[in-house]
């Protein structure tokens, strides 16, 4: 059966046609002489929602944390992340390979944070042996998880005492937001730098805005020309980037109450082992003995999902309606049922 409803990630979301509309209509420029009006428009109001004085408008959320790292860490220089994070483990290596910055990572504590002491403990000391540790970078969301304000506000702060800068990859910040009812920018305020994707849940086809002081915006654009992220007539991406703030933030709780309803639903079969979300990410891990029919099953039935091992995420997004959250659950049913 072709896929009916994919779950595998909210990257996969069309924009619609207001949307559509709103880029056909955009007034645009070329952006590397910094005149395309649309792409302005849009980095201002990024850096408004999250506090920030700049934006730059990039192509990719992993061009905009290697534009960031790149920024923040000379060649021989070191960052802190979590083996969990995006920068680290699913960015191809590029802090390493076109920055010359090592990575140093942590691993994550199962509610996404890394632990105040390890921190502390990977930070080195100023000699000519060991790397230079110059950031701090963390995630939120992690995996679908919300880290703690109270948390971010003491990992920042133990960053700033040893003299690191921090950068936090806000990929999913509005999901953040809406799920724990607070301002973007107030879970954004404690960083240097945070990196904004549009194309997720937002359902814009493309693009992330890294946001920082005027300095480090000025810095981080050479780096982004030189990586191949300056656009002529972005405007007309940048539009869908507008349209998805002023249409998509607030509903993003729908994606929550969607994740919730599956969650709870594939918790009725004893052999998933379900994580409940806090955000739009549902993990589950499936019995060994019934993980590849299963997984075959959901498949068989127009439902894609990510994962293998018998381990699945599960996404939700603007474009999954209550009818997908449905048919997930008839298709587990019925597998069960057969089983």
């Amino acid at each position: 059966m072709a896929s009916r409803y994919d779950f595998r990630s909210d990257t996969v979301t069309a924009p619609d046609a207001g949307m559509r509309a709103a880029m056909a209509e955009a007034p645009v420029g070329d952006d590397v002489y910094g005149e395309d009006p649309s792409v302005a428009a849009l980095e201002a109001r990024v850096a408004d929602l999250t506090g920030k004085e700049l934006g730059l408008f990039i192509p990719s959320g992993t061009q905009s944390n290697l534009v960031a790292l790149m920024t923040h860490c000379a060649r021989g220089d070191e960052f802190i992340a979590g083996q969990e994070a995006h920068s680290y483990k699913y960015e191809a290596g590029g802090a390493a390979v076109l920055g010359s910055i090592q990575p140093q990572p942590i691993e994550n504590a199962p509610d996404g944070s890394l632990p105040l002491d390890k921190i502390a403990a990977a930070i080195k000391l100023d000699d000519m042996h060991f790397a230079r540790t110059r950031l701090l970078a963390l995630e939120n969301t992690i995996g679908g998880r919300v880290l703690p304000q109270a948390y971010v506000d003491e990992a920042v702060a133990l960053a700033r005492a040893n003299g690191l800068a921090t950068h936090l990859d806000g990929a999913r910040i509005f999901n953040a937001a809406v799920a724990s009812n607070r301002a973007a920018h107030e879970l954004t305020a404690p960083f240097d730098t945070v990196s904004v994707c549009l194309s997720k849940g937002l359902g814009a086809p493309v693009g992330s805005v890294l946001v920082g002081s005027e300095a480090f915006i000025a810095r981080a654009r050479r780096l982004r020309k030189m990586v191949g992220g300056g656009m002529r007539q972005a405007g007309i991406l940048a539009a869908a980037g507008l349209y998805a703030l002023e249409h998509n933030v607030a509903r993003l709780a729908e994606d929550h109450g969607r994740a919730r309803q599956l969650a709870e639903g594939l918790a009725r079969h004893a052999a998933l082992k379900v994580e409940m979300p806090q955000t739009n990410i549902v993990f589950l891990r499936a019995d060994p003995a019934i993980a590849e029919g299963f997984a075959a099953h959901v498949k068989a039935a127009g439902i894609l999902v990510s994962g293998r091992y018998g381990q699945q995420r599960w996404v939700t997004h603007k474009d999954l309606s209550d009818a997908a959250v449905d048919a997930a659950l008839a298709a587990a049913e019925d597998f069960f049922a057969r089983a």
